[in-house]
């Protein structure tokens, strides 16, 4: 009889191999559907078998919820890391996800588990950062004597290319050297393996030929474009650090981040009148509603110059 725990390692085997989740997701969906099996086991106080998950009640997995959500400040001391309610929110999706798994592959089905609601969230408008933080961030990267002139370059490349094009980090950082010089698109390849084509401004072309021309390493045509001080890959941590110091330097917020920039190229779009589906398809997004959000953005900036131009405002 097949265990809960393999189940839970054939289910990762299927996202990697056959679904090409990336190892973040598989990592994370893995770490929330092991920590909901600990739970059930403690709670049982037996091992579990594929075919038990198949009866875990509905109380049993708004019991996991409760266990892990985020505990209150001035609870008699309790310090226990809790989720917030939108990790929580995550969370429940990857068990949902593995049971779908052991219904369709298992033929274990568990109906109970569809009754259980996730916690609200409030989904907040996106936060970029105006034209001119945008160009401020990138200019004060020349401004730094402990970074080589061809690291400033680099730097200066990736930030423009995520502000220009739209990117996810991860996007950004998968350009092979291959990819540069640049043309006037890329075909991206975003979240779910889906594949969009993205114009790319001359401002962007300029920076990656800076870069590429003061690279000091030799590249084969696979190997990431980007890369580290020592030559290798340039990692998300080191973008998300360079913002970090920009901002500190300029006192920017921390909501002047990499994805910031992102947020920034929609909302840019939005307010010179470009179409909100044509904004879905440059960012890559799966739903309209995901990209509506970027309309409030637009809304706020609106009022707000309404504020300060008007007469009698």
């Amino acid at each position: 009889m097949s265990t809960a725990r393999a189940a839970l390692s054939d289910w990762l085997d299927h996202l990697a191999l056959e679904r090409r989740a990336s190892p973040r997701t598989v990592r994370a969906y893995g770490d929330n559907v092991l920590a909901y099996l600990n739970f059930l086991e403690r709670h049982r106080g037996e091992a579990l078998s594929a075919s038990d998950l198949g009866g875990i009640t509905a109380a049993e997995l708004r019991a996991y919820l409760a266990f892990r959500r985020e505990p209150p400040r001035s609870q008699n001391g309790d310090d226990r890391e809790g989720l917030s309610p939108r990790s929580l929110s995550q969370s429940l999706s990857s068990i949902r996800a593995f049971h779908r798994y052991l219904d369709h592959r298992l033929d274990t089905p568990n109906a109970a588990i569809g009754l259980v609601r996730g916690p609200r969230i409030k989904v907040g408008a996106p936060r970029p950062v105006s034209e001119d933080q945008a160009h401020g961030l990138i200019a004060e990267l020349s401004f730094d004597p402990d970074r080589a002139d061809w690291e400033a370059a680099r730097d200066a490349a990736v930030l423009t290319l995520l502000w220009g094009c739209g990117l996810r980090i991860s996007e950004g950082l998968s350009l092979t050297r291959r990819d540069a010089p640049l043309t006037d698109s890329l075909r991206i390849t975003g979240k779910g393996g889906k594949t969009r084509i993205v114009p790319v401004l001359d401002v962007v072309r300029e920076r990656i030929d800076t870069y590429v021309t003061a690279l000091p390493f030799a590249l084969q045509p696979d190997d990431p474009l980007f890369r580290a001080k020592r030559g290798g890959p340039l990692s998300p941590r080191h973008v998300q650090a360079t913002m970090q110091a920009l901002r500190s330097r300029l006192g920017l917020s921390d909501r002047a981040t990499p994805h910031a920039l992102r947020h920034s190229f929609a909302t840019h779009l939005l307010g010179a009148g470009a179409d909100l589906r044509a904004i879905q398809d440059l960012l890559g997004h799966a739903s309209l509603s995901t990209t509506q959000r970027y309309t409030q953005v637009d809304a706020a900036g609106l009022l707000a110059a309404y504020g300060k131009a008007h007469p009698r405002a």
